[in-house]
C-alpha cells in the first residue's frame, strides 16, 4: 500500500514530491518463463501513483532481451507506445511490454527504453532480493512508532477492538495505520479470508473480515505474519481500514479519508 494523498490527507490524489523520473543505481533484473529478459544497472525509475498506475523500472534496450520479444497486436499500438509481446519457451505475455515512441516532454528520458507489466512477469529482482508489486519509492518512507493512544475500532456501533497500546505506521503519502495486537482484538468476530496482498515495503498481508450478526465487512482487517526485515514491528498485529470503520483515537473520532480503499477492495 502506498499510494499517496493530498496534503490534507483526506482525498486521493495523483500526488508526488521530489522528481518523477531519475536513474536508479540498483541493479534491476526481469525474469519471465524461467529466464532473464531484463538486466541491467542503468535502469530509469518511474515515479507514478494513480488508478493502475505504480512505481515502475525502465530499461535501456541494449540490456533488453530482444529475441524474447516479438511485436504486439496490431490494436495495441498507438502513435506514442509501441507494445511487445513476451514469450520465453511455451510461455507468452500477450502486450505485456512496451517503448515510449514520444513520451510526454517531461519523460524524454524515456523514449526507447523498455518496461514490463509487473504482473505478468515472473519475477522481478533487486540487486539478489526478489521484490513484489511495484519497485521500490526511494522518496517513500516508513516508521512503526509504539505509542500508548487509546484507540478503539467501531462497526456498525459495535466495539471490535480497543486498546492502549497500539503500534502507528506512517508512511509517505497515505493514513496513518494503527496496528493493534491480537489479544485487544474480538478475533471470535473475525472470519479468515481468502485474500491475499503483498507491499514492496511490508510483505505478504493475510486478512479477515468481521461478522456481525448477518452482516459481514469484507476484509477489513489485515495482518503480516512474516513482514520483510526491515519492518518487524508490525508482525502478527492487527490493522483495520480507517476508510471502512470508525476509528476513535483518544476518544475522538477520525475522519474517514478516501483513498483507493476505501469503497472495499484491497
Amino acid at each position: 500500500m502506498s499510494l499517496p494523498l493530498t496534503s490534507d490527507s483526506s482525498s486521493y490524489a495523483n500526488y508526488l514530491e521530489g522528481p518523477r523520473l531519475k536513474p536508479s543505481p540498483r541493479w534491476v533484473r526481469v525474469k519471465f518463463g524461467g529466464e532473464i529478459i531484463a538486466d541491467s544497472k542503468q535502469v530509469l525509475l518511474l515515479r507514478q501513483y494513480g488508478p493502475h498506475q505504480l512505481p515502475t523500472y525502465y530499461f535501456p534496450p541494449a540490456d533488453v532481451r530482444w529475441a524474447a520479444l516479438d511485436p504486439g497486436s496490431e490494436e495495441s499500438q498507438t502513435d506514442e507506445m509501441k507494445y511487445w509481446t513476451v514469450h520465453v519457451g511455451d510461455q507468452i505475455a500477450e502486450n505485456a511490454a512496451w517503448t515510449y515512441l514520444e513520451p510526454p516532454a517531461e519523460l524524454a528520458a524515456l523514449k526507447g527504453y523498455i518496461s514490463f507489466k509487473w504482473h505478468a512477469m515472473e519475477a522481478w529482482y533487486e540487486e539478489e532480493k526478489e521484490i513484489f508489486e511495484h519497485a521500490r519509492d526511494p522518496y517513500a518512507r516508513i516508521d512503526v512508532i509504539p505509542s500508548s493512544r487509546h484507540v478503539r475500532v467501531v462497526i456498525a456501533g459495535e466495539t471490535v477492538a480497543e486498546t492502549r497500546r497500539p503500534f502507528l505506521l506512517f508512511e509517505t503519502g497515505l493514513p496513518t495505520r494503527y496496528y493493534l495486537p491480537r489479544e485487544d482484538v474480538r478475533l471470535e468476530l473475525l472470519e479468515p479470508s481468502a485474500l491475499a496482498t503483498r507491499c514492496p515495503y511490508k510483505g505478504v498481508a493475510a486478512y479477515w473480515s468481521v461478522k456481525l450478526g448477518d452482516q459481514l465487512f469484507k476484509d477489513v482487517v489485515w495482518s503480516y505474519p512474516n513482514p520483510i526485515p526491515e519492518n518487524p514491528r508490525i508482525k502478527d498485529l492487527m490493522c483495520f481500514f480507517n476508510e471502512r470503520v470508525d476509528l476513535y483515537v483518544d476518544g475522538q473520532l477520525q475522519p474517514r479519508p478516501q483513498t483507493p480503499w476505501s469503497t472495499g477492495g484491497a
